[in-house]
């Protein structure tokens, strides 16, 4: 008999065996991930995780920043949804009636009050408006729905919403505030591009063809799970089979399950593994090393798919700010910074670009003598439109680019300034940083770090990336994923393979068993 096919059974076999077990938890994980909104309301308690995704000293985004009220109260906004406390930062209550439960749906990217004392929010899945009489947070009905919502500024009576892709504008009335929705223009050089990292996440996801192609990710999640357990059975059950034969037992039905996994294994693989073999190499790129190769290529986008669009700042946009000494609007994207053209909406860039991380900006504040405060996982810097040099607030050293890591020495989440003008950075790793002073922070209260949950939607992200193992594996966790994503596709390959040469070719279903 031609043996041709026993190279390939020593690919798939052992090879996916240890693979199986890995991507159980993937298409597990993956399924969450492709529906974070259906699955926003579930939360895991933060204290019944790994140590590290536990609240410690106001650590992992769980602020962002903090407006002050007219009686000399605060709302603290981030992670933690919205809280009110006292001027010291103590006496916290939570400030989140009529948002939906869950931290994922209580994601705060900004709290805005204007001189009218009206309240906004902008959240990870929609716009509010704080209704003083009923003492309850309202949805306001946008055009985009549940989308995420990451600034608001006012001028005057005239209250700007940013989303990730379009600008709202309206006269500020609370809850009743009529929005006019607008689509920033294209600047000048604009090339209809997007990166190749994003091209390959939503080929990944499925969401390059909207909803329809998220099914169907869906649909090869499930498929992974049933080939991995199908493979663990046929890997272990004919040697159990041929032990109870020895021993005299009854192994009929063991014969069965095994003799239809075989079947159905090798069908519902040869019907996919096109399709899987896509889904696993399109992952590898989207953690590091492979990251890091693709992180600033621009490619065209595919016609007629998810990332086609018309709209030239479409999931590009992410804050504004208003200087009212200049009375200039800044807006952030990531395509860099620009000032907001109020008469006719274009965006012109700054020809002097601050540091921001790919992971967005956190922290934009005017600072002092027309410069600005611009925080994200690169650090935090001061940086004016008109000086090319940018200063590491931290450090207060001046600030070089350098190549490689895409974040900084310090992930910076947010910045608090106290009463007394005293500022603290919320740094991811760290918690509450003083800044050029050496006063503490106020310890976090137990409320908060007893209580609070990280939603499933996290949780799944952080064991399909595989950090949640980094406790146990170190940096090496980064390994996981492109290990994983460059063994699936040989095992998925392979395995068509064997099945051609092997099985198909001789019309043979299910081999020696008894």
């Amino acid at each position: 008999m031609n043996k041709n096919w026993k190279p390939y059974k020593k690919l798939h076999r052992w090879p996916g065996l240890i693979l199986s077990f890995f991507l159980l938890y993937f298409g597990i994980t993956g399924i969450f991930l492709n529906h974070r909104e259906a699955f926003s309301h579930i939360d895991i308690k933060r204290k019944d995780l790994p140590g590290s995704y536990r609240y410690n000293n106001w650590n992992n985004a769980s602020v962002k920043g903090s407006i002050r009220l007219p009686d000399d109260s605060l709302l603290v906004y981030g992670a933690i949804g919205i809280w009110k406390c006292d001027g010291e930062f103590g006496s916290f209550r939570p400030f989140n009636a009529g948002i939906p439960m869950g931290s994922d749906n209580r994601r705060v990217f900004d709290l805005h009050q204007n001189h009218l004392g009206h309240i906004y929010a902008a959240t990870q899945f929609g716009l509010f408006a704080w209704d003083s009489n009923s003492g309850f947070w309202q949805r306001m009905p946008t055009v985009e729905g549940s989308t995420r919502f990451v600034g608001i500024e006012s001028i005057g009576d005239t209250v700007y919403i940013l989303s990730r892709s379009f600008l709202y504008r309206g006269i500020s009335a609370g809850p009743a505030t009529q929005l006019e929705r607008i689509e920033l223009k294209a600047p000048d050089d604009y090339r209809n591009t997007v990166s190749l990292m994003k091209t390959l996440w939503q080929t990944h996801s499925g969401e390059i063809l909207g909803l329809p192609g998220q099914l169907f990710a869906d649909l090869l999640g499930l498929v992974t799970i049933f080939l991995s357990l199908t493979g663990i059975i046929w890997f272990f059950f004919p040697d159990w089979i041929k032990r109870r034969k020895l021993a005299g037992k009854p192994r009929r039905k063991l014969i069965g399950v095994a003799s239809w996994s075989l079947r159905w294994h090798n069908k519902i693989g040869e019907l996919t593994f096109v399709f899987l073999a896509i889904m696993y190499l399109t992952g590898i790129f989207l953690r590091p090393p492979f990251l890091i190769a693709i992180a600033n290529v621009e490619v065209p986008p595919v016609k007629y798919s998810n990332l086609d669009q018309p709209n030239p700042w479409y999931d590009k946009l992410r804050d504004l700010l208003y200087d009212n000494d200049k009375d200039q609007m800044l807006v952030s994207t990531l395509d860099g910074m620009f000032t907001l053209n109020r008469d006719d909406f274009s965006l012109e860039p700054f020809e002097n670009q601050p540091p921001v991380s790919v992971m967005g900006i956190t922290v934009f504040e005017p600072f002092e003598n027309g410069a600005y405060l611009i925080g994200s996982f690169s650090g935090l810097f001061t940086w004016n439109p008109s000086n090319p040099v940018i200063i590491n607030y931290v450090t207060g050293e001046e600030h070089y680019e350098k190549g490689g890591r895409p974040t900084g020495d310090f992930k910076v989440a947010g910045l608090i300034t106290d009463p007394s003008g005293l500022r603290y950075m919320m740094d991811y790793d760290k918690g509450a940083t003083p800044l050029w002073h050496d006063n503490d922070f106020p310890p976090m209260p137990e409320i908060l770090t007893d209580n609070e949950g990280l939603s499933l939607w996290n949780v799944a992200l952080e064991i399909h990336t595989g950090r949640f193992f980094s406790a146990i594996l170190g940096d090496f966790y980064i390994l996981i994923v492109p290990l994983a994503g460059l063994a699936g596709v040989v095992v998925v390959i392979s395995g068509y393979i064997l099945y051609r040469r092997k099985f198909k070719r001789k019309g043979v279903i299910s081999t020696d068993v008894e």
